[in-house]
């Protein structure tokens, strides 16, 4: 593929069409996620207990029927545009810079996981809001009935910045995802033999994007934890009476989760999760390079 840059709506548009082709295939493991994730001890207050990925698809089909199985998607649909444009292209944005901060011309290791650490924090002031929505409809004690149902009580109840709720987890989140994702994809394609056909190429993506978002994945799932506690509204009663949030900032949410509930507990949901963005990793850098490499033969020519 040309290295002549392209416009950045051209990346807004590749990166859109990757994230809408992951999210179609990949959603149902994020409910599974989700459901797992937001499942205190071994019941999610409901009496419901899922006893992993297989047992919870069941429950959910056979106790709320399939179509919950995409409950919530609206939320994400809107966001996958602006999410992964934001990314790819702000990580695209981030190597330039850093390679002309750095004074080399090529890529390295350090400036992928650099770039894609500050395009995922860019990332979350783009999504946290859809974020929320996305949890709150995803969850078995959910009594939204839509998106919009979800903005408009959250604004009235506790005020317009509530709908931030959970940003700094998300940073967090997105950081070491991007970090790990970017990172890993520079070593794998370093270490693959090189392309000469479009289909070693699809090949390469594939395997580099699927190892990268499973290695992103082992790393940021404790804050992806979080960040769905925090964003589900879960409270805490004070001695007093007092009724409080019971999540709020990562690291003291990351230890509370730790002694309470042990360390496996920030893996929950992981299964289901590495399920999704482990292919999900792959299928967004193919359908991205793809849409790059058709906008840079339509702009440029071969």
């Amino acid at each position: 593929m040309s290295e002549k840059p392209l416009p950045f709506i051209y990346q807004f548009v590749s990166g859109a069409a990757a994230g809408v082709s992951e999210l179609l295939v990949m959603y149902p493991l994020d409910v599974v996620k989700t459901r797992m994730q937001l499942q205190v001890g071994s019941g999610t207050g409901s009496g419901v207990a899922y006893n992993g990925v297989i047992d919870c698809l069941g429950q959910i089909v056979k106790r709320e029927g399939f179509s919950r199985l995409y409950k919530g998607i609206s939320s994400p649909m809107l966001m996958e545009a602006p999410k992964r444009a934001t990314k790819f292209a702000c990580n695209d944005s981030y190597q330039k810079m850093f390679k002309d901060l750095y004074g080399v011309d090529k890529l390295t290791q350090q400036i992928s996981i650099l770039s894609g650490s500050l395009a995922g924090v860019t990332e979350a002031c783009v999504i946290v809001p859809f974020e929320l929505v996305k949890i709150r409809l995803q969850d078995v004690n959910s009594k939204f009935n839509g998106a919009m149902e979800v903005v408009f009580k959250t604004i009235r109840e506790t005020g317009i910045l509530s709908l931030y709720n959970g940003l700094e987890s998300t940073m967090w989140r997105n950081a070491f995802w991007n970090g790990g994702y970017f990172g890993v994809i520079f070593q794998i394609r370093a270490l693959l033999p090189k392309a000469k056909t479009n289909t070693e190429k699809t090949t390469n993506d594939l395997i580099a994007g699927t190892i990268g978002g499973t290695v992103g994945t082992l790393l940021n799932t404790p804050f992806d934890v979080v960040k769905s506690r925090i964003q589900s509204g879960a409270t805490t009663t004070l001695a007093d009476g007092t009724v409080v949030p019971k999540y709020n900032w990562t690291w003291p949410s990351l230890f509370k989760i730790y002694s309470e509930e042990g360390f496996t507990a920030l893996y929950k949901g992981f299964i289901p999760k590495i399920l999704r963005l482990g292919p999900g990793g792959g299928i967004m850098l193919v359908v991205f390079n793809g849409m790059m490499a058709f906008f840079q033969e339509m702009k440029y020519g071969k």
